[in-house]
C-alpha cells in the first residue's frame, strides 16, 4: 500500500534534505537585481504527516534580498509543500488518489490515518479533477501520461511514479516532478519518467 512509507518519520527528514538542494541552488543565484538573499523562511503548521514530524517541518524554506528598494522574496520549489496546502504534498497526492479508486471504508481509515474530513477530501478531488489539469504545468506534462491519465488524476501519477509500498526514490521522484506547482508561476519540468 502506497501509504506505509508515509508514517515513517524518517522519510520526511529525507524530503527536507531533497528540498535543501533547489534552495541552496536559488539562494546561490541570489536575487534578479543582484542583490544577496537571505533567510526568510515562511512558519508551517503541516497536516497529515507522521506523529513525530520533524522540526525542520515548522517551515518553508524562502529567501528574501538583502537590498534595501528591493526585498523581494524567492521561494523554491518545495517536495514537502503542494503550494500553500496546509497537509503535505505527499498526503494531498494519496488521499485524494486513493478517494478515486477504494472502497469507502479505505477512504475512511484513510481520513483517520492522515486526519482530513471528507470535505478537505472533496475539495483536493476538485483540484485533482478541475484546477490540476487547467494549469500550463500539466499542460505541458500531460504528453508524457497515457490519455487515461488525463481523467484519473493524480490515482495515475501514483501508478506513473510508484511501483513499490517502501521506495522513498520514487516518492521523491513524484513529488520532485510535482514541485513546480509549489511555487508561482512555475512551469519547469525536469527528469523523466
Amino acid at each position: 500500500m502506497y501509504h506505509v512509507v508515509l508514517r515513517d518519520a524518517s522519510f520526511w527528514d529525507f524530503l527536507f534534505t531533497v528540498d535543501k538542494d533547489p534552495a541552496a541552488i536559488a539562494r546561490k543565484q541570489g536575487c534578479g537585481c543582484g542583490g544577496r538573499l537571505h533567510c526568510a523562511n515562511y512558519p508551517r503548521k503541516p497536516r497529515g504527516g507522521c506523529e513525530n514530524l520533524p522540526d525542520s517541518y515548522g517551515y518553508r524554506l524562502s529567501f528574501c534580498c538583502d537590498r534595501d528598494g528591493c526585498r523581494k522574496r524567492t521561494t523554491p520549489p518545495s517536495v514537502r509543500f503542494l503550494g500553500r496546502k496546509v497537509y503535505l504534498g505527499a498526503v494531498v497526492v494519496l488521499v485524494a488518489a486513493m478517494r478515486q479508486g477504494p472502497s469507502p471504508r479505505l477512504v475512511r481509515e484513510l481520513s483517520q490515518l492522515f486526519g482530513a474530513d471528507r470535505r478537505t477530501i472533496a475539495r483536493w478531488r476538485d483540484f485533482w479533477r478541475e484546477s490540476f489539469p487547467q494549469t500550463a504545468f500539466w499542460k505541458v506534462a500531460r504528453g508524457r501520461f497515457a490519455r487515461q491519465a488525463i481523467a484519473e488524476l493524480p490515482h495515475a501519477l501514483l501508478e506513473a511514479f510508484i511501483r513499490s509500498d517502501d521506495s522513498w526514490e520514487e516518492w521523491k521522484r513524484l513529488l520532485e516532478f510535482l514541485s513546480p506547482i509549489t511555487i508561482a508561476g512555475g512551469l519547469r519540468i525536469t527528469g523523466i519518467l
